[in-house]
């Protein structure tokens, strides 16, 4: 993948660098938030290095895939965004709540995405390391590796600070400072030692534990930069460099500690005790809703609406309930896209959903969903049908999650109790592996087109006059081909098929007689004498073999369903050829004539397809 290339791309499709307010990217996409949406194409999802583009929650998504960092970096290089780049102030306030809220927790969580997965990761193969006893939580490695799974989460606030502030376009040292403020050893040192009641200024202060806390230094980030706006507006520039963080810091931390802090301390433990309420009332069912639902939000981009749900549970409750419902929507369109990969015998979509699939498991289901199952409509409905069954199966044995992450395999690692095993984790681990297998069975079965799926191998040809169809697609009269030397069977008789996959098979017993250079046409013999030539396409002798890969060699013998030839389909029409594929049998005269064996109009590859008159 040419980085510099695609970037280039991106930013033409996006309508260029000066339309851009900001970007961000999560594990898989590019977000951009645009000044002006209606300039940007989605036309750039036909790029072959983009799954896709999406327009949700106010922002135009790039999804790019495992490469979205190197992608981003290419971009933010020829666009000239970096660290010190400010957000734009929006004009015209088109937005509604629901994209602002989305875009504003986006470009917050986003930035540190990958070091929280990690950490609660890491946080969770500690504990497994504890209840198999491979560690002691009273020995140093265990100690230093907590330490370092836990000092994200331990101090929160400066990393939600400086993230804030940059999305509400302030100096993000200033308001990292009011998160450091926030968990400073005197502010912990007071919560031990609270005997009497501490005064600022003569007003009462309570002070709370805000280490991991979420809300309080959001709201307090957005509060220090309007008042940072508005001192600029009035110091001179040469006060305004000292002066502005001064009174930003003297009014905006007391403030914290008086105003803001309790009341989104408040505010955080109404959504946890708000949300566990919705969630005792019949976890089965939110288990339900959540693994159907889920991959929907995230097509959409709307699944950022709930990971600060999911942080402040860990940070008011401990433990994260929401979390462990959506593993089995992840696996079911893991084993939705492993489905494919069996049951498909089309090279190219079998390599994409097995590289999805390894993916997937690691918490990353855009590819998959993108380029496996959503395509096809039915793997993602039996992906999401799984999920929504896993996830009653999970929500009934009230899984609990004790450290943030994605929802992927090591998900199951941090459900762990301290307590070691219980059925809340055998519940979990049932939910999320029915699901996979549900969802792989079923589109196993009926997942894809007849076309795509594995074509039963012939057991015997109807006689040694017949000839098999060798691939799968839509039937031609010959006359209909839309080539003079076909059509007015100066070749031979025969019929043509228009293919609707990519693979050329063999039609009977024999061997290959013929390969063209360019690999684009094949003269076969039948052991019964009968000549047939497949010619894939219409002047398709111009692409020089582009797109065309041979499996087999003039004199090699064959039997009906032997893979011959492989062809790029979907790049063949896209440089404007023509694939009706004509099956002549070059031999005609030998005979007294060719018929077409069936009357529908399409034909799977090895039905009865010509037969030869003696």
């Amino acid at each position: 993948m040419d980085y510099q290339a695609l970037a280039q791309e991106i930013l033409k499709h996006v309508g260029g660098k000066q339309n851009i307010v900001s970007l961000v990217h999560c594990a898989t996409r590019l977000r951009f938030k645009l000044k002006d949406n209606s300039r940007a194409d989605p036309e750039l999802k036909n790029n072959p290095d983009v799954i896709t583009v999406v327009e949700s929650g106010g922002q135009f998504q790039v999804v790019i895939g495992n490469h979205v960092h190197d992608v981003y970096t290419a971009v933010c290089s020829a666009a000239g965004i970096n660290e010190d780049t400010t957000p734009q102030e929006e004009k015209g306030g088109g937005n509604n709540l629901l994209n602002r809220l989305i875009d504003i927790v986006s470009a917050i969580f986003t930035p540190f995405l990958g070091v929280m997965a990690a950490s609660g990761i890491l946080k969770g193969l500690l504990a497994l390391s504890v209840v198999c006893g491979w560690l002691d939580t009273a020995s140093a490695t265990w100690k230093i590796w907590f330490a370092a799974s836990d000092s994200l989460f331990y101090f929160f606030p400066l990393v939600l600070g400086y993230t804030a502030g940059k999305k509400f376009g302030g100096s993000p040292f200033l308001t990292m400072a009011i998160g450091g403020a926030l968990t400073h050893p005197l502010i912990t040192q007071a919560l031990d030692a609270a005997a009497q009641p501490e005064r600022f200024l003569g007003i009462p202060v309570t002070f709370i534990n805000y280490s991991s806390s979420v809300i309080p230094i959001i709201f307090a980030a957005w509060i220090c930069c309007w008042l940072e706006k508005r001192c600029n507006r009035v110091f001179p520039s040469a006060m305004k460099n000292f002066f502005t963080p001064l009174v930003c810091l003297a009014v905006v931390v007391p403030l914290t500690f008086l105003i803001i802090g309790p009341a989104a301390t408040w505010l955080s433990q109404m959504l946890a005790h708000g949300y566990q309420a919705i969630y005792a009332f019949a976890p089965w069912l939110a288990g339900t809703v959540m693994g159907a639902i889920w991959q929907i939000c995230v097509i959409f981009g709307l699944h950022w609406g709930l990971v600060p749900i999911m942080i402040n549970n860990l940070s008011v409750l401990g433990h994260d309930t929401l979390m462990p419902l959506l593993l089995p929507a992840v696996t079911g369109q893991v084993g939705a896209a492993l489905g494919v990969f069996l049951a498909t015998r089309d090279a190219k979509l079998k390599v994409l959903a097995g590289s999805a699939a390894t993916a997937g498991i690691f918490g990353i289901t855009e590819p998959a969903v993108y380029g496996v199952t959503l395509p096809y409509r039915r793997p993602f409905i039996f992906g999401c049908v799984a999920g929504a069954i896993g996830g009653a199966i999970v929500g009934y044995s009230q899984s609990n999650l004790y450290s943030f992450g994605l929802a992927s395999i090591f998900s199951l690692a941090q459900m762990l109790p301290p307590g070691g095993m219980d059925s809340s984790v055998w519940g979990a681990i049932s939910g999320t592996m029915l699901s996979l297998v549900l969802a792989c069975a079923l589109t196993w079965a009926f997942g894809l087109p007849r076309s795509l799926q594995p074509a039963a191998s012939p057991t015997a040809i109807a006689g040694d006059d017949d000839i098999l169809a060798p691939m799968s697609g839509t039937v031609l009269a010959m006359d209909q081909v839309p080539d003079a030397t076909f059509s007015g069977g100066l070749l031979g008789q025969g019929a043509a098929i228009i293919p609707l996959a990519n693979e050329v098979r063999a039609p009977f017993y024999g061997e290959v007689a013929s390969l063209f250079q360019t690999r684009h046409a094949i003269g076969l013999l039948s052991n019964s004498g009968i000549e047939v030539l497949i010619h894939i396409g219409i002047d398709t002798v111009k692409l020089e073999g582009q797109h065309f890969t041979a499996h087999v060699q003039p004199g090699d013998k064959i039997k009906p369903g032997d893979l011959l030839i492989e062809f790029d389909r979907e790049a063949i029409l896209a440089a404007g050829y023509d694939l009706a594929t004509p099956v002549i049998v070059s031999n005609s005269d030998d005979y007294r004539g060719v018929k077409r064996v069936t009357k529908q109009s399409t034909i799977n590859s090895g039905m009865p397809f010509l037969t030869v008159e003696r």
